[in-house]
């Protein structure tokens, strides 16, 4: 099955290239557009200061922040390279979420994740509509997907959403009926037929012999079809001419 990361991430500002930093990493995989349970989610120290404007948008200050680790540390970036491995990266804005983690990978002599890898939702979602609000709160609207547990922007709930937006963009309840009729099919190709053979202690006759005689020359003589109801008579073998006659 296709594998795939649902990335998001909270930092200081808009451009690392002014000194910017990480401050949230959060990953979800996902397996043929359902998500496995399997996640990576950290804090990191900026070392630098929390601008307010930030701290308003994720709610991290930097008194919460001071202490966690650095992106440099094994705890990070090791651990957030095993994670992902070689799979395609699913990002909101993704030249965003981009250009932070591939400033924090080169700062610590890491190679870069590259362009072909990323999946953009934002360019996904203006191909689908074309000319409307496209943020990641206004695809939920849309998609009518909760927004309940959210009370600020942050990188692991983000990613949660993130992943039920692509899952739509993707094909959504459409995608969903496909599964289920896999599954159906599936299902149906291990049936087994069962074929009942004849009954070993046959059931005794509850009409005499001239009653069966006499309907057998009815259904000849009267019923459109008799031949075929003939391949029913108990005896195998079509009556005889005086009883046809009788």
């Amino acid at each position: 099955m296709a594998r795939e990361i649902v990335l998001d991430t909270e930092t200081t500002g808009f451009d690392p290239l002014t000194g910017d930093r990480l401050v949230e990493l959060a990953a979800l995989e996902i397996e043929s557009f359902v998500p496995t349970g399997r996640s990576f989610h950290v804090y990191i120290d900026p070392c630098r200061d929390m601008p307010a404007e930030a701290e308003k948008v994720h709610g991290l200050s930097s008194a919460f922040l001071r202490g966690k680790p650095r992106f440099d540390s094994a705890d990070v970036v090791d651990a957030f390279l095993d994670f992902v491995g070689d799979a395609p990266i699913v990002a909101h804005n993704a030249a965003f979420d981009r250009g932070f983690v591939n400033w924090e990978l080169a700062n610590c002599d890491r190679a870069e994740i590259p362009e072909h890898r990323w999946i953009d939702t934002l360019g996904l979602a203006k191909q689908r509509f074309p000319g409307m609000h496209n943020s990641l709160d206004a695809l939920c609207k849309r998609y009518k997907i909760s927004l309940s547990e959210r009370e600020k922007h942050g990188a692991l709930i983000d990613a949660k959403l993130l992943a039920a937006v692509y899952l739509e963009l993707k094909g959504g309840r459409e995608r969903r009926l496909e599964l289920s009729n896999a599954a159906m099919t599936t299902s149906m190709s291990v049936s087994v037929r069962v074929d009942y053979g004849p009954r070993p202690r046959p059931l005794a006759f509850r009409s005499t012999e001239e009653e069966r005689a006499s309907h057998a020359a009815f259904i000849l003589e009267k019923v459109k079809g008799g031949e075929l109801w003939a391949r029913f008579w108990l005896d195998g073998a079509a009556p005889d001419e005086d009883a046809a006659a009788a």
